[in-house]
Parts: structure tokens; C-alpha cells; sequence
């Protein structure tokens, strides 16, 4: 007889889904579609009614293509956003950027090749506002890239003119409520960008600094009621030796500003006598100094608290000044001298001692770092480099016993990188402690019903901030921001300001931008015969500072919360970096609790920093730096986002080539799942096919509630935001119920059933659910595939985007528990039989499964019972042509297996043999599988009779 070809009446897979993702040149087709067909506008139409829930954006600087920092940051959002959205919520997404500040202007000074000193400010505004859109315009494109869906055509834009009259408007509202003053006190300020930084824009890096030991000589003259004066004269009787108070610092440069030494009141301190000297220092530190300065023959001569010191006169090294000794609780006791030097203009903490005891504040260095003419000796010289002159000075008088250098945390300019000092001048600040200002903040931080941090470390990170935080320095020296809107009296120096003044200047900055602030003269801005309020003066100049970039982005509760009419105040979620403790988070709980009386938000989430792969920070100088344009370029976007969903962002997130070559197989894991699930649903049409619960398959029944209860756990994963759990939940039922199982061992069954066998249909109905629900939890992961599914099959009618459908409904009544036990405890004894079917097939005795058939015996008459019932399915589950059960007292140990199986809730363990041998009868020519009926029937002779049916 002629044999016959019966691979066409196999039920192959169909499917327009490819195998080959190709999301390079996919996802762009992709975007173009939404965008036609106007997707994220349907999805907010659909939404308009729904409850709102709002993440506000944190605004990067427009200053440059996106970085791997961004694409994590924007694609966390996104996958929030998109969830809330599926779930049910009115989530709109408003994206803003930070327009103005040092980022922007640092990198349009570089690329115009001038300094500061060499261009217009009118005209660079001008320059820096064109740069600003030009970046603007770049990143959104990128972003849009991603993925990240948004109200991308009306972000909010710092440098918008109604946005910049919002933040003159918070200024003129903090400082009618007494927030914010003008003072003279040191802050830190960067000499190479000539401005003044906020905490904020600090980055704290090791630094080799001279360590000097100086020695201040009492003045024995100068009347001093302190103890310690009184002690130092009765010494003085009975030896030679000149007294000297020694200090210790790592900044030599600010010896010129001192004014006061000074002395921890609890310490105890030492006079010693050594040669012709007679030098006070800690007690603690007496070993340490001793060895270090050599001291021939010390001499304790007396000792006191630091407390009996104040008051203490002594003479400045270098310079006809007097030094008084002070009392301060910040002096340590564990390096140095337990006394250190104390320069007002120079110092937090130096400052707050000089308002406490009426000390002078004395700053002699200008705004690009050098000495000026208050003191003469180094006029010019940089103050680094001034650190070797002092040196060279103290030496020369014979000031310095000792010196050595260290190496130490210092803080440095985040754009500029050069370390920073502190300087004294006049500035704006924001007044913390203000209304218990301070102390409002961190009630609202602390208390667990008005703000939720996650991870929960936040709260205490950004408490200890709030804690030891000083006044917020908001003034800086620069060009390109929302100006300090203030008027000063000419005559007085009285600063201007009434409601009509303040009403008019935010009337003219929404007209027509900041930039009126710097285009017009002040008889323009002022209305006429506007007169002092303390000395009648008519004349007024305008301050020239702008204010911190940090306070524009820290009000956009109040220029996009409370202004965009899709949006609420307060928001619930604030999704950031973790420099974000000390930045934006901070700056707009500040300003909102001052003006709201409440935090912005009711969320906040912080992620860590993306490093490279052996977790060192990217540079380009170290050549580690991975970009995500070129991730998308080879890979795609789906795969991008697959590294940030996959990554606990609790701590830093690597990124390598290596580890997208391993999202890549992850990435082909979900779409071969799709794929397959697809292409046996081609002849499944949902409304006509559908099998009842009931009447399902037992291990159909246990696929559909594996798969609900992952489900179940992926939307509690989502609303905990733990994305790297959803990634690995998905991923696992991908892999091992899925793969390893149940798409396996539906093959026989999909393929060679009749095409509408009920135990068929069973299957197709799983895998449609599950299909329906896997693409569904995976959409905001991988929103482009999960977009390309959805167009591959109707999967839902009456939604065109998966991201208009609605979340998978829990569905507690088709999750049969009795099946998944029972199935569970199959798939371990699948797995026991599975190691002698690879043993004979190493052997070389088998080729195939399906050349094998099973003898199971058990000594355990319960879970006997229990497989008895699911025989049938057993020839599936291992994927072989036959199996028998029996019950057997005694196992052979040969054959014996052990495995721990799940009885009523409870585990135990069970023993069974498990025999392994040739199947009986002929191969199927159609199915493959082993049987005596193959050769039985004469129309089919190379068929068994399954097939036989099938085809009739």
C-alpha cells in the first residue's frame, strides 16, 4: 500500500505573531499607530469619569540626551502609570522639565566657548531659553521612545511664562508670611561657577587637605575674667614658658578670617610644658600631639574644663588681631587639638558661634574664590592655593609646629566637580524654623497616615535631613532663571514691598516673561511716585540675583498640581532618585507645608542609581557608560524596560551588555509564550467555543488557576510597587508552569485531537484566559509586544489597545484547589519519572518519550487513591505512550523514588517505584505515540485509533 502523508491533518500552530521580535524597527511602527490613531487621547476620554490618581513629575534639566538614570526613572512612572490607568483610575501624566539653572547654563557656556564675564545676560537668556526647547524637543522624543505614555504635547516647562509668575508669586507669598530674609552668612558657594549652592547641589568626594597645627599665643595683656586667664598667670610665676593656645584645622586659607578659638565645655584640657612654650590642648589627645610635635620633656603643669577658657584672650598668628576663646559643643575630642579656629564668614557652624557671642563676620575672598584687598599679603591668590602661602607664613613666624595632610569627605559643585568653600555674603534665605516650620515638616514625614515612604528607610533619610538642615540659601549668582523679583531703596537699602508692588511685577512676568525683570528699568517697573516706606526715598534698584533652581521646581505643586485642571493637590505619588531626599522631595515639602499647611504628596517612591556592571558609577572618562539609545537601537525598548522592571531599585541597578544579553532570553521566554499560546488559538473562537469551569479538564482547570493566582500575586506586587517581583512571578509561571509543563504536554492533545475534541476546546478555553490575562499583567512592563499580541488575536472585543482594557478580575471561583494540589504532586513524580527516561535515553535505548511506557507503584494508598483518578492523564503529563498504577507493599529499592508531596495542607514524604520499558505496539505515523491498535485498521493501517477517529 502507498503511504500517506498525514502531517496536514495535524492541528499545527498559526499564528501572524513572529518569532523574531525585530523591536528595533517594531516599536517606532508602533508609536506612529498610536499616535494616529490618537490612543493616549482615547485613553484619557475613557478615563475622564474615573477616580484620580495623579504621579507628579519630577522635572529633569533640558540640557542634553537622556541617560540610563532617565530611562529608569520614566519607565517606573510609566509602569505606574499605566497600571493605575488598566485598573481603573483617571492616571494622567503631566511630563515637565527644569528649564532654568546652572545644568542648562553650564552646558550653553561650553558649547558657546565663553565664561560668564564675556556675554550679555539679555541675550544669553535668550541663547539659554532657545537651548532649553531645543533639549526639551530631544528628550521627549526619547522618552516617547520608551514607551512612556504622557501629555507629551502640553508638558509643564519652568521657563513657561505662567509657570515662572507662579514661582515670583510663592516668593512674594513666603515672604509676606515672614519665611524669607535677607542676611549676610556663609554658605557654600562654588568659586569656578561664581554661585552660591544649596545642600542640594552638593556632591561630597575625597579631598588630600593640609592638616596644620597653630599655635595662638595668650594675650597676657588683654583683661580676661576667665579662669583659665587667672591659672595661666599664676603659672606664669614659676616658669619661663610663653603660653600658647594650639588649634588644629584643614583649612589653612580661612586663618585670615579668624576671630575666636574655640573649646568644647565639657573637655578636659591640658597645660603642658615643653621647652620654652607652654601649650594648651585636649587632654584626650595628649599622646597623639606629643608624638606628632615631638615635645622634648612634657611637663603637665594644670589642667581644666573647657568651660573656664571663655573669655580667654589670645593673639591672631599673622595678623594685629585679637582671638577669643568661645565655648562650642561641635569641637571633637578624638582628632586635632580639641580646639579648633573659628572664621564667622566661613563656616555653618563657626557662624552660629559668632551670633552667639557677637563675633565679626569677616569673609576676605571674592566671588571667583581669591583674596581681596581686606587682606593685603595675598591679594588675588586663589584661597587653595593660598592654603601653602598661610603655611609658608605660620612657619615663618613660628606659628607652625606641625603639619601633615589628610584625606577626606569634602564637598564639590555637582555640575563643575571642583570642591566648594564657604563664604560669607549677602543672601536670600528661607527661614526653617520660621512658624515651627521645621518642626510641621517633620510631623508630616512621620506620621504614616499622611505620607507613605518607600522604601521605608526614606523617612528616616530624609528626617535626619530635615533635622540638621540650615536655612535655605535661595539667591544665586548666575543668568538664566526666575529673577529675585525685590526692589531696594537707593538711599536706604530698605527693601520695597506691597501688595500692589508684588501684583503688578507677577502681572508682568505671566505677560511677558521673567525677562521683563532684566529688559526694563526700574522707573518702568515701578509705578509713579512709589516712595520708601522708610525714608520716603523715590529712587530703587532692582536685585540682580536670580533665585535657586530648586525653588522653581519645588513650587510645581502649586504651578502644576493646583494649576493643570486634570490634576489634584495633593498628589499621590512622588517617584524620584534617592538624591531626591535632599533635593526635590525636600524643596517641595518645604514650600508646600509653608503655604498649604501639607505635604504635595501622599507617596513617595525612591529608586537607586544606575552603575555599570561590576556596580562602578558611569563616566565617560571610564568608558563604562551604557546608553539607552543604543539599547533601543539594537534591542528595543521592550527590552529596556524589561531591565528596569527586573531590578529591585531599592538599591543600585547594574547595567551592562551582559545583562541585556540576559533580559534578552528572558525578554524571548514571554514572546515564545505568546507565540505558542497564539498559534493553537487560530481555529478558537471564544463566544462558540468556550468550554464551562465545570466541564474543563482537570489539568486545564490547573493551568487557568495557576495562572489567576499569579495574577492575584502580580497586582499585589504592583500595588506594593515591587516591579522586580512582578518580573519574576510572570517569568516563573512562564517558565515552569508553562514551558515546562503545560504547553508541553498539550502538544499531543492541540495537535492531534479532532479540532473541536471537547478535551481540545478545554485546553484552547485555558489558554485563552490565560493569554487574555498574560498579556494584560505584562502590558505595563513591555507595552509594545503586549500591544503586538493584542492585535494578533481578538482577545477582548470592544478594545482596540490592550492599554484601553481593563485589569484581569479576580476569579476565586475558577481557581480549583483540589486540582492544583493534585496536579502539583503529579508534576513532582513527572519530575522523578523524567530522570529514568533521560537515564535510558543517555544510554542510547530510547530516543524519544514517547518510546517508553510507565509502571508506577505505590505502598501509599492514599495518594494511589488520588492518582487513580487522574490515570487517564497521566500518558499526557509524562509525555508517553503508556501508564499503569499499582499498589505494592514492598518497593524494589532499585526502583525506588522519593518525593515530598502536599496532603490536605500538609507535606510529607512518599516513596514509589517507578519502571521504565519499551512501549507497546507500532509508532503512530500521525501522533508518534506507541500502541497495539496501530496496523488494526485496514483504511488507516499506519494509524492508531485515535487518530483513526480523528480524522473521521
Amino acid at each position: 500500500m502507498e503511504k500517506r502523508d498525514y502531517s496536514k491533518t495535524v492541528n499545527l500552530p498559526k499564528t501572524s505573531f513572529p518569532m523574531k521580535a525585530d523591536l528595533a524597527r517594531r516599536e517606532p511602527e508602533t508609536l506612529k499607530a498610536w499616535k494616529a490613531a490618537k490612543l493616549y487621547e482615547r485613553i484619557r476620554e475613557r478615563s475622564r469619569s474615573f477616580a484620580k490618581y495623579i504621579l507628579h513629575d519630577g522635572p529633569p534639566y533640558a540640557n542634553g540626551h537622556i541617560h540610563a538614570g532617565h530611562a529608569l526613572n520614566k519607565v517606573l512612572k510609566d509602569i505606574v502609570v499605566k497600571y493605575k490607568t488598566m485598573k481603573g483610575f483617571n492616571a494622567v501624566y503631566v511630563p515637565g522639565w527644569d528649564c532654568h539653572g546652572l545644568p542648562i547654563e553650564h552646558q550653553l557656556f561650553k558649547e558657546m566657548k565663553k565664561t560668564k564675564a564675556e556675554v550679555d545676560k539679555v541675550s544669553f537668556r535668550k541663547e539659554a531659553r532657545n537651548y532649553a526647547k531645543r533639549f526639551v524637543d530631544v528628550q521627549r522624543e526619547e522618552f516617547e521612545r520608551l514607551g512612556v505614555f504622557g501629555d507629551w504635547d502640553k508638558p509643564y516647562l519652568t521657563m513657561d511664562f505662567s509657570y515662572q509668575a507662579v514661582i515670583v508669586d510663592s516668593f512674594y507669598r513666603l515672604y509676606k508670611d515672614g519665611y524669607i530674609y535677607r542676611g549676610r552668612k556663609p554658605i557654600h558657594w562654588c568659586a569656578a561657577c561664581e554661585t552660591a549652592l544649596a545642600e542640594a547641589e552638593l556632591e561630597y568626594e575625597d579631598k588630600i587637605s593640609p592638616s596644620v597645627y597653630v599655635l595662638f599665643q595668650v594675650d597676657e595683656g588683654a583683661e580676661s575674667a576667665s579662669e583659665a586667664a587667672r591659672l595661666i598667670k599664676k603659672l606664669r610665676q614659676n616658669t619661663k614658658g610663653m603660653p600658647y593656645v594650639l588649634i588644629w584645622t584643614t583649612t589653612p586659607w580661612t586663618l585670615p578670617a579668624n576671630v575666636a578659638v574655640a573649646f568644647h565645655p565639657e573637655l578636659t584640657y591640658l597645660f603642658v610644658a615643653s621647652g620654652d612654650r607652654i601649650l594648651v590642648f585636649a587632654e584626650s589627645l595628649y599622646d597623639e600631639i606629643v608624638g606628632k610635635l615631638k615635645l622634648e620633656h612634657p611637663h603637665v603643669l594644670g589642667r581644666l574644663k573647657g568651660k573656664a577658657f571663655e573669655g580667654l584672650k589670645c593673639r591672631h598668628p599673622f595678623i594685629e588681631r585679637q582671638s577669643v576663646a568661645v565655648l562650642a559643643d561641635f569641637v571633637s575630642q578624638v582628632e586635632g587639638t580639641g580646639i579648633v579656629h573659628i572664621a564667622p564668614g566661613h563656616g555653618e557652624e563657626d557662624y552660629e558661634i559668632g551670633l552667639r557671642y557677637k563675633l565679626p563676620v569677616l569673609s576676605p575672598v571674592d566671588e571667583r574664590g581669591r583674596f581681596t584687598g581686606e587682606f593685603p599679603l595675598m591679594t588675588g591668590l586663589s584661597v587653595f592655593a593660598a592654603n601653602k602661602k598661610v603655611t609658608e607664613l605660620l612657619t615663618e613666624k613660628g606659628q607652625l609646629p606641625f603639619e601633615e595632610t589628610v584625606h577626606h569627605s569634602y564637598p564639590h559643585c555637582w555640575r563643575c566637580k571642583k570642591p566648594v568653600i564657604f563664604r560669607a555674603t549677602p543672601q536670600w534665605f528661607l527661614k526653617v524654623d520660621h512658624h515651627n516650620l521645621r518642626g510641621k515638616l517633620m510631623e508630616v514625614v512621620n506620621d504614616g497616615k499622611k505620607t507613605v515612604w518607600i522604601p521605608e528607610w526614606g523617612k528616616n533619610r530624609i528626617l535626619g535631613m530635615l533635622e540638621t538642615r540650615p536655612d535655605w540659601c535661595l539667591s544665586r549668582q548666575r543668568y538664566w532663571g526666575v529673577p529675585l523679583t525685590v526692589f531696594y531703596c537707593s538711599a536706604c537699602e530698605t527693601v520695597l514691598f506691597n501688595d500692589k508692588v508684588a501684583q503688578e511685577i507677577i502681572r508682568l512676568v505671566e505677560k511677558d516673561g521673567a525677562d521683563i525683570w532684566f529688559e526694563k528699568d526700574v522707573k518702568e517697573l515701578l509705578a509713579p511716585g512709589t516712595k520708601c516706606s522708610k525714608c520716603g526715598s523715590t529712587s530703587f534698584k532692582k536685585e540682580e540675583d536670580i533665585i535657586d533652581v530648586w525653588f522653581d521646581s519645588g513650587v510645581s505643586h502649586q504651578a502644576v498640581l493646583r494649576k493643570h485642571p486634570d490634576l489634584s493637590f495633593p498628589c499621590d505619588l512622588y517617584l524620584e532618585g534617592s538624591d531626591q531626599h535632599r533635593g526635590w522631595f525636600q524643596t517641595s515639602l518645604i514650600t508646600s507645608v509653608a503655604l498649604e499647611g501639607q505635604s504635595p504628596f501622599k507617596t513617595v517612591l525612591t529608586h537607586g542609581f544606575v552603575v555599570d556592571g561590576e556596580g562602578k558609577k558611569m563616566s565617560k572618562s571610564a568608558g563604562n557608560v551604557v546608553a539607552p539609545q543604543d539599547i533601543m537601537s539594537s534591542n528595543g525598548a521592550d527590552v529596556l524596560r524589561l531591565w528596569v522592571s527586573s531590578c529591585d531599585y531599592n538599591f543600585d541597578i547594574r547595567l551592562s551588555g551582559e545583562i541585556i544579553k540576559r533580559l534578552v532570553e528572558a525578554y524571548r521566554r514571554f514572546r515564545n509564550t505568546f507565540r505558542y499560546t497564539l498559534g493553537n488559538l487560530y481555529d478558537f473562537k471564544p463566544k462558540e467555543d468556550c468550554v464551562g469551569f465545570d466541564k474543563m479538564d482537570s489539568v486545564d482547570r490547573w493551568a487557568l488557576g495557576r495562572s489567576l493566582l499569579m495574577v492575584d500575586e502580580v497586582t499585589a506586587s504592583y500595588e506594593d510597587f515591587r516591579f522586580h517581583q512582578i518580573y519574576r512571578l510572570v517569568q516563573d509561571f512562564c517558565a515552569v508552569d508553562m514551558s515546562s509543563f503545560y504547553l508541553d504536554v498539550l502538544k499531543d492533545r492541540l495537535y492531534c485531537s479532532r479540532p473541536d475534541d471537547p478535551k481540545r476546546r478545554s485546553s484552547q478555553t485555558a489558554l485563552y484566559f490565560i493569554l487574555r490575562n498574560l498579556v494584560k499583567v505584562l502590558a505595563p512592563l513591555i507595552p509594545f509586544t503586549a500591544e503586538e499580541v493584542w492585535r494578533s488575536y481578538p482577545i477582548q472585543p470592544g478594545f482596540q489597545s490592550v492599554h484601553e482594557a481593563d485589569w484581569p478580575k479576580g476569579h476565586p471561583d475558577m481557581i480549583d484547589e483540589d486540582a492544583i494540589r493534585a496536579w502539583s504532586n503529579i508534576i513532582r513524580v513527572r519530575d522523578r519519572v523524567n530522570v529514568r527516561i533521560e537515564a535510558m535515553r543517555a544510554r542510547g535505548e530510547i530516543g524519544s518519550s514517547l518510546e517508553t511506557k510507565v509502571s508506577l507503584s505505590f505502598s501509599d494508598e492514599v495518594f494511589y487513591n488520588e492518582l487513580k483518578k487522574r490515570e487517564h492523564d497521566l500518558r499526557l503529563a509524562f509525555i508517553v505512550s503508556g501508564v499503569s498504577l499499582d499498589k505494592k507493599r514492598d518497593l524494589d529499592p532499585a526502583y525506588q523514588e522519593e518525593v515530598v508531596l502536599l496532603f490536605s495542607d500538609k507535606e510529607r514524604k512518599v516513596a514509589f517505584e517507578v519502571k521504565v520499558g519499551r512501549a507497546d505496539g507500532a509508532k503512530c505515523e500521525r501522533c508518534w505515540n506507541y500502541s497495539v491498535s496501530v496496523g488494526t485498521h485496514p483504511e488507516h493501517p499506519a494509524l492508531c485509533t485515535r487518530c483513526v477517529e480523528a480524522l473521521s
